[in-house]
C-alpha cells in the first residue's frame, strides 16, 4: 500500500508497482507536457496514445467539478495505473489536491489488503467485477464504499443483475462513458438513487454526434477539440444524453443476417434472473464462431462449471421464446475462470480463441 498525502514530499517504496505510480507522479510534478498511454486491448491490439498535460489536466477538473472533489479528500485508487482509468487517478489526486491510498489491481481491495480500511474515502474508480465483490463480501469494504461522496464504475458495462445489487448502496453510484483516446470518462449516468438512469449524460464542455455508422463521435478539451470516432453504437436521445446499443465490431453475420451481441446478451440476463437466479450474477457473454453453414453461430461463454445439461437445454428453450429465430443462441460454453485484459476488462476474443483450441471447432 501506498499512501500520498502530500505532492511536495513524496514517500519512497521498494515494490515495483508502487514505483511505477511514483514515477508517474514526479514525471507529472516536473511539468511534463506529453504522456504516453496504451489503450486496454479490449477490441484489439492495445496501441500507444499521446496525450498531453493540458488534455489531462482538464479531464481532472471536470471530474473533481463532476463529483464536487475538493483539496485535502481522500481516493483509493485500486485500478491499474498502467491505463487511463488508474493514471487519472493519479492526476486527479496532483490537480485536485487529494490524498491517495495506491493499491495494485484486484477483485476485492478491502479483503487483499486489509490496512486501507483505516481512511475514510471520498472517492475510488472501481470496475464492475469489484464493486460486485466488495457488496457480496459486506463487512468493511461495504461501510466504507458507502461512507464516500461518489463511486465511478467503468471499463465494462454494468449488468442487470449487478445494478440491482448497487440499490442496496446508499453511495451514488455511476456508470462512465470514455476511452483511452478522450481521457477518461466525458459521459455519466446514475446507476443507483434519485434520478437513475439508463441514458448517458455528457459533461460540461462535450459535444457527440453521430457517424454514417451510428456510431457515437465525441468532441472535447480533453480530446484538444478534435473528434473521435469509436466503434459504439448508440442511440442519442434527448440533448446531452445517449444510449448505448452495443459495439459495432460486436456485430456477427449469422447466415446473413446481423445480429448485435449485446441485445442478445440482455434478454440471457433477463431469463436467468427469472428463472436461473444462480447464474444470473454469474459473467458471461455472446459471440460468434466460425461455422460453415452459416458463417457465424452465435453462443453463449460463461464463467462457470455448475451449468448442467439440462440446464443448458432449459436456457436455449427460454432463449427460443423470447428471441427471434435468428438470435436464438446455438450453443453453451462453460469456461471455469475468464481471461482479463491488464485493464480489469474480459477478454473475449481470447477466451473464444482458447475454446475453439480446445474444443477444435
Amino acid at each position: 500500500m501506498l499512501y500520498i498525502d502530500s505532492y511536495e514530499n513524496l514517500p519512497n517504496s521498494d515494490d515495483a508497482y508502487e514505483q511505477r505510480a511514483l514515477e508517474f507522479c514526479k514525471k507529472w510534478l516536473s511539468g511534463a507536457e506529453t504522456f504516453v498511454l496504451h489503450t486496454s486491448g479490449s477490441t484489439g491490439t492495445p496501441k500507444p496514445i499521446e496525450l498531453t498535460r493540458a488534455q489531462m489536466k482538464a479531464s481532472a477538473e471536470l471530474t473533481g467539478k463532476t463529483f464536487d472533489l475538493n483539496k485535502g479528500d481522500t481516493a483509493l485508487v485500486c485500478v491499474n495505473i498502467e491505463y487511463i482509468a488508474g493514471v487519472m487517478m493519479l492526476v486527479r489526486g496532483m490537480t485536485l489536491g487529494l490524498k491517495l491510498v495506491i493499491v495494485p489491481p484486484v477483485s476485492n481491495p478491502f479483503a487483499k489488503y486489509p490496512m486501507i480500511s483505516q481512511y475514510d474515502f471520498d472517492f475510488v474508480a472501481l470496475v464492475p467485477l469489484q464493486i460486485q465483490q466488495v457488496i457480496e463480501n459486506g463487512g468493511t469494504g461495504l461501510q466504507k464504499i458507502n461512507q464516500m461522496k461518489a463511486i465511478i464504475v467503468g471499463g465494462a458495462a454494468v449488468n442487470i443483475a449487478l445494478q440491482s445489487q448497487i440499490q442496496q448502496l446508499s453511495v451514488p453510484v455511476f456508470s462512465t462513458y470514455g476511452m483511452t483516446e478522450t481521457v477518461s470518462h466525458i459521459a455519466i449516468k446514475k446507476l443507483n438513487g434519485e434520478h437513475l438512469s439508463d441514458e448517458f449524460e455528457i459533461l460540461d464542455g462535450v459535444e457527440i454526434k453521430l457517424d454514417e455508422r451510428s456510431c457515437l463521435a465525441i468532441k472535447a478539451p480533453a480530446s484538444n477539440n478534435e473528434w473521435i470516432f469509436t466503434n459504439d453504437v448508440v442511440e442519442l436521445t434527448e440533448d446531452k444524453k445517449f444510449k448505448i446499443l452495443g459495439r459495432y465490431d460486436n456485430i456477427i453475420n449469422s447466415g446473413g443476417v446481423k445480429i448485435q451481441l449485446e441485445e442478445v446478451e440482455k434478454v440471457v440476463l433477463e431469463i436467468c434472473k427469472k428463472y436461473f437466479e444462480e447464474l444470473s450474477n454469474k459473467r458471461f457473454f455472446a459471440w460468434g464462431i466460425p461455422d460453415d453453414k452459416l458463417g457465424q453461430k452465435l453462443v453463449l461463454i460463461w464463467e462457470t462449471n455448475e451449468i448442467v445439461a439440462t440446464e443448458e437445454k432449459s436456457i436455449l428453450e427460454k432463449c427460443a421464446e423470447k428471441l427471434p429465430k435468428f438470435k436464438i443462441p446455438k450453443g453453451i460454453f462453460l469456461v471455469n475462470t475468464f481471461v482479463e485484459t491488464p485493464s480489469g476488462k474480459i477478454d473475449k476474443r481470447a477466451i473464444a480463441q482458447s475454446l475453439l483450441l480446445d474444443t477444435n471447432l
